[in-house]
């Protein structure tokens, strides 16, 4: 081989044939540190959305494991009054009303097992020892059981206190029952029916010892309270005066109480008047006129507010005057040459 065949085969220098990189064009090289950074925050972010979704499907799990063992209670329930095992069938339902008290069905069928006249002590062996007479307890017992039939509420409660001093242990279960729905529908009676909102609140407190109220009842409290705070205001504070009792007359317009025998939507017309005329007295007219106005759509004003609201809106709204119409002057037309 020559020379020049030697000089051919050697490997060429190829520094001048490649593009020379600047300092500055250089690429910047990532360290290894900021890879595992970065490795970590997307490990540590899925983690967490997998932690959420699993809480989430826990929580869910949890209630819907709650609501079966609740269903199951419930036939479990129904199949004990079938069987004529009363107590134990109430001791269901109230464990069931514990948990969630707007179980469906459970109320009623907690009310069905107390007014039943059927319901009977289950029978226990009889001791050695002399049994104590029970036959006052068993008659006051009984006693409540047919004045809860008849809806004779405040006399259930009186007995109910009777059988207790006679008896603490006698039918704890259901006794306890017995003075929750007596207490219960007392309570309701007062505030829907007798206008008594204080005393009936009371009762349904007595009632809430015993078991959770149920929506109704709880809710007829709360409009009682709204009521009963709307009055301690009457002629002291209109403005707060106007605020509850535009509270209770939006969901309980026909509560009323029997000391004024007015209803929550009376009192509170009455309540935006006399706002509104305490507004006109300080030149307020327009926000006056506003209270006046709302008045208005729960019954006729009285002669003061009517006056008042008329000329309210007189200044509020004046009438707007109606500019003159220009005539405009009739064109003359030319008469033709002859």
């Amino acid at each position: 081989m020559s020379t020049t065949d030697l000089e051919n085969t050697q490997p060429t220098d190829l520094g001048s044939t490649q593009p020379t990189l600047s300092r500055a064009g250089k690429p910047r090289r990532r360290f290894p540190w900021q890879n595992i950074l970065i490795f970590i925050f997307v490990l540590a972010l899925s983690g967490f959305g997998s932690y959420r979704a699993a809480l989430g499907d826990r929580q869910k799990a949890q209630a819907t494991q709650i609501a079966q063992q609740l269903q199951e209670q419930y036939n479990l329930a129904l199949e004990d009054i079938e069987a004529g095992r009363y107590e134990a069938a109430m001791q269901r339902l109230q464990f069931i009303l514990q948990k969630d008290a707007g179980f469906p069905g459970a109320t009623e069928k907690l009310t069905q097992i107390l007014l039943m006249s059927s319901i009977t002590p289950t029978p226990t062996p009889t001791p050695l020892p002399p049994t104590p007479d029970l036959r006052g307890a068993q008659a006051l017992f009984e006693q409540a059981q047919q004045l809860m039939a008849v809806q004779d509420w405040n006399n259930v409660i009186l007995t109910l206190d009777q059988l207790r001093k006679e008896d603490p242990t006698y039918h704890t279960a259901e006794v306890d029952g017995m003075y929750y729905i007596a207490l219960r529908n007392y309570g309701v009676d007062k505030i829907a029916k007798m206008g008594e909102l204080e005393s009936g609140m009371y009762y349904l407190a007595l009632a809430e010892r015993f078991g959770p109220l149920d929506s109704y009842a709880d809710g007829l409290r709360s409009g009682a309270r709204l009521y009963t705070t709307g009055a301690s205001f009457w002629e002291i504070d209109w403005p707060q005066a106007v605020n509850y009792f535009a509270q209770a007359a939006s969901g309980w317009p026909s509560m009323w109480d029997a000391a004024s025998g007015m209803t929550a939507a009376e009192r509170y017309k009455i309540a935006l008047s006399r706002y509104g005329d305490d507004l006109y007295d300080d030149g307020r007219f327009c926000e006056a006129y506003e209270q006046y106005l709302i008045a208005m759509n729960y019954g006729t004003l009285d002669e003061k507010a009517a006056k008042n609201a008329k000329r309210a809106y007189n200044i509020c709204y004046p009438p707007t005057e109606v500019p003159p119409v220009e005539e405009m002057p009739a064109e003359e037309t030319p008469t033709p040459s002859p």
